[in-house]
């Protein structure tokens, strides 16, 4: 049994990866700002730590000398909206440098075995990525460096300090460029949920014949890797050794438009798509929409030489699950909101929902 340190255990890809190594016999202590929203704790971790990992106190209680390894995953993100606006920069990259700085010394100090961190396909140049046919995301084409966002300039910077330590200090690090992971148990809502599970709430929400409104002209291209598949890949690498960097992702690439056309499929509806740019979404939203690059893809030809393994779903069984999840979470929402009739007297009647929404039980 190994003694285990997950950092960000209480998001998406973090509460996965933790309750797989629960699963499997370790000893698995979590330490995020906050508890994960759809996994139950004894589902995920063996202890859970609610603390801030920006300051240095509490990765000092949190990571302990003895543990096997720490994995970390933990900072400021979310999707599009979030990443791209400008408006979260500073504290995006404030908060995810500070961590990684705290971690990587700590892991020093405590003479941890084996420590993995998570970057992202964000960190790669913006000039190889607009063709969005041909994007060119091979790990030797990360330099020169020119993320398109302040969020891929933290990963690249931080990809750099856990290599230093690596080269300093003998810190044994393994650093994997996560590729746009989705799956259920993660945001679907909010403002940060990345676009697979943004389409698949649009299309759940939306009733037969109504329209889905889709950022951008439809045609940028991303590949999207499920959930189960991406942790997966993580334990391999850190079987492995081999310190990377190196991509986890798919390599079966999509237009977003051809995205938004799967959810719809799969849910069965009748429904459109909609394209909103340019002028009439900064009228619409007040600021410019936030598409990121053109194309972005996952080259994958270095984790198959190094690791010697194969994504095993296809995209549209990945989406399926997601999409059925996040159904039943739009579901339970509408079932848990009570219309409300208010009369032209000003007098108001709250009605329940029903399963089926078939009938509205009056309840004052």
């Amino acid at each position: 049994m190994k003694k285990i340190v997950i950092l960000g255990g209480g998001g998406f890809i973090g509460g996965h990866l933790a309750k797989r190594l629960k699963e499997e016999g370790n000893h698995v202590r979590i330490c995020d700002i906050k508890k994960h929203e759809y996994f139950f704790q004894d589902e995920i971790c063996n202890e859970f730590i609610l603390g801030d990992l920006t300051d240095p106190k509490v990765v000092d209680l949190v990571i302990e000398e003895g543990v096997d390894e720490v994995y970390q995953l933990a900072a400021d993100m979310g999707g599009a909206l979030y990443i791209f606006t400008g408006e979260n920069d500073a504290n995006l990259m404030h908060n995810s440098a500070t961590i990684n700085l705290n971690v990587s010394r700590e892991c020093v100090k405590k003479k941890v075995g084996k420590v993995f961190y998570s970057s992202s396909a964000c960190m790669y140049p913006e000039h190889n990525q607009l063709d969005s046919l041909n994007p060119n995301c091979e790990e030797s084409s990360a330099y020169p460096a020119n993320p398109d966002s302040e969020y891929g300039w933290e990963k690249l910077f931080s990809e750099r300090v856990f290599l230093a330590y690596h080269r300093n200090y003998g810190l044994n690090v393994r650093i994997a460029r996560f590729h746009n992971i989705f799956g259920p148990q993660g945001t679907w809502k909010g403002g940060r949920e990345k676009s697979p599970a943004a389409m698949c709430r649009k299309v759940a929400e939306a009733k037969d014949g109504d329209i889905i409104e889709v950022w951008g002209n439809g045609m940028q291209t991303r590949s999207f890797l499920y959930v189960e598949e991406c942790v997966e890949a993580v334990l391999r690498l850190m079987s492995s050794d081999f310190t990377g960097p190196v991509n986890i992702g798919s390599e079966e690439m999509v237009t977003i438009n051809q995205l938004a056309g799967m959810a719809i499929g799969i849910s069965e509806k009748n429904l459109e798509i909609k394209n909103i740019d340019g002028e009439e979404f900064i009228q619409k939203y007040g600021f410019k929409c936030p598409l990121g690059v053109k194309g972005r893809n996952s080259d994958n030809n270095l984790y198959r030489e190094k690791i010697g393994w194969e994504v095993s779903q296809s995209l549209s069984i990945g989406l399926k699950k997601t999409y059925n999840w996040i159904k039943s979470q739009v579901d339970h929402v509408e079932l848990n909101t009570p219309w409300i009739y208010e009369s032209p007297d000003g007098g108001k009647t709250v009605y329940k929902r029903e399963p089926g929404n078939t009938e509205r039980k009056q309840i004052k």
